[in-house]
């Protein structure tokens, strides 16, 4: 099949509506702030859609698929090979990066859910015990990203989406000790997929990370009808406070980074 390039930002939002949940991060992806970072591609009219996204030390490929649609997907990946950057970090479905695999040395980074916010009359129950989330915003990014450093090191944060107001902080003493915010926030396409989610480590299973996850899923539900994220499957702790707030698994892809043969990253 040949590749084809995607630029009808509404033919690709009918797409993704059939499936909202698998597909958060691409329809949040269409948004004005990050559409113009975007490249979309496919082979079929109906199949998979991959999103190459260039925000970041490196961009990240972005392939989702239902398992019936795995044959496709697979030969998505294989038409893709000719466009793909030198290096990328991907997230994807089924087998799809065993096919780039031939032409790619992988580094795995384990296997993630895809969770979706399926009963949201959790997250409205849930307590905030003493914490009291309140919002953050510009003035609050040294702070963050000291707590980030503590309690998250290494973690993929686009400091642009402070400004979207969808985070929220809890403070003990005054200082920042947890945090939840989003990962993509679109009132136009009403989803959000919540990311950047961290505790300091000193007041780790007393309530805060929840009550701030809680706090900013109530928040989000006035302007978005479809809240996700992802979580490490192997994280037990944060899978259980998922599903005590009301989420459910979708899928599990894997997270690996991908570096062409023979350039010197590979060896």
């Amino acid at each position: 099949m040949t590749l084809r390039s995607l630029h009808d930002r509404s033919a690709l939002a009918e797409r993704f509506r059939r499936d909202p949940a698998m597909h958060l991060m691409e329809l949040g992806d269409l948004d004005d702030l990050l559409w113009p970072h975007t490249s979309w591609y496919t082979v079929s009219d109906d199949g998979p859609v991959a999103l190459l996204y260039a925000v970041g030390d490196i961009p990240t490929l972005l392939a989702f698929a239902r398992p019936g649609q795995d044959a496709e997907l697979e030969e998505l990946a294989g038409a893709l090979l000719p466009v793909l950057p030198r290096s990328f970090f991907g997230h994807l479905t089924g087998a799809a990066g065993k096919v780039l695999e031939s032409a790619y040395a992988v580094r795995p980074h384990g296997t993630l859910l895809r969770m979706a916010l399926t009963d949201p009359g959790r997250a409205g129950l849930h307590p905030d015990g003493p914490w009291r989330p309140g919002p953050l915003g510009r003035a609050d990014l040294p702070e963050l990203l000291e707590l980030f450093a503590r309690a998250y090191p290494g973690n993929w944060f686009d400091h642009r989406m402070l400004d979207t107001g969808q985070y929220v902080g809890a403070r003990q003493d005054g200082r920042l000790v947890a945090v939840a915010g989003v990962h993509v926030h679109s009132a136009v396409y009403r989803v959000a997929a919540i990311g950047n989610v961290a505790t300091d480590p000193r007041v780790r299973g007393r309530g805060a990370g929840g009550a701030c996850v809680a706090a900013l899923c109530r928040q989000l539900a006035r302007t978005v009808d479809h809240i996700g994220l992802n979580v490490r499957a192997d994280n037990a702790t944060a899978v259980g406070l998922y599903r005590r707030l009301g989420f459910s698994e979708v899928t599990e892809f894997a997270e690996a980074t991908f570096t062409a043969a023979g350039s010197p990253a590979a060896g």
